[in-house]
């Protein structure tokens, strides 16, 4: 969906990359070698997002770390859009819908760093969840949404541990 809207791929990383997750950072180097592209390409990306707003730049000893700017006016949107291109918004809508009393949802793995890999990995928290439901549930999303989805299940006070995405509310 976005990458027919941003044609550059290295951007669309980034996009991926700093607005899956407000807390992922990372410095020009690290970024190029993490998307195996060259420090020119990445660079010329990084210093369009910052100087348009989207991304802040921090320095931290020798190195420069960027992050998504979460008081740009369309930190929100961005996101938004980003978790749709991703099918996190849909598998998460389908999780607190029937799956009985989810706490919480937890995005884990590679796409919690911001890493478009193919496979969304999800922690559920919660009182009488239906396993079962959510297990069958997997099937139909991957359909939906064209990647591999792994649950995983867990009692709330581990999952603290992790960044919770997704809150329901009470």
């Amino acid at each position: 969906m976005l990458d027919s809207l941003i044609t550059s791929k290295t951007r669309l990383k980034l996009l991926i990359k700093f607005f899956v997750s407000a807390a992922n950072k990372g410095y020009l180097r690290g970024i190029a070698e993490e998307f195996n592209e060259s420090t020119n390409s990445v660079r010329k990306e990084l210093n369009q997002l910052a100087d348009a707003g989207y991304l802040n730049r921090k320095q931290e000893n020798n190195r420069i770390y960027y992050q998504a700017n979460t008081r740009h006016p369309l930190f929100e949107s961005l996101q938004n859009l980003v978790r749709k291109n991703l099918g996190i918004d849909r598998t998460v809508e389908k999780i607190l819908e029937k799956a009985g009393k989810v706490e919480s949802v937890s995005l884990l793995g590679d796409y919690a760093k911001g890493i478009d890999s193919g496979t969304i990995e999800i922690m559920v928290a919660g009182d009488e969840i239906d396993r079962g439901y959510l297990l069958q549930l997997r099937s139909k999303v991957e359909a939906v949404i064209g990647k591999k989805v792994e649950i995983y299940f867990d009692n709330h006070e581990e999952v603290q541990q992790h960044i919770i995405l997704f809150q329901k509310e009470s």
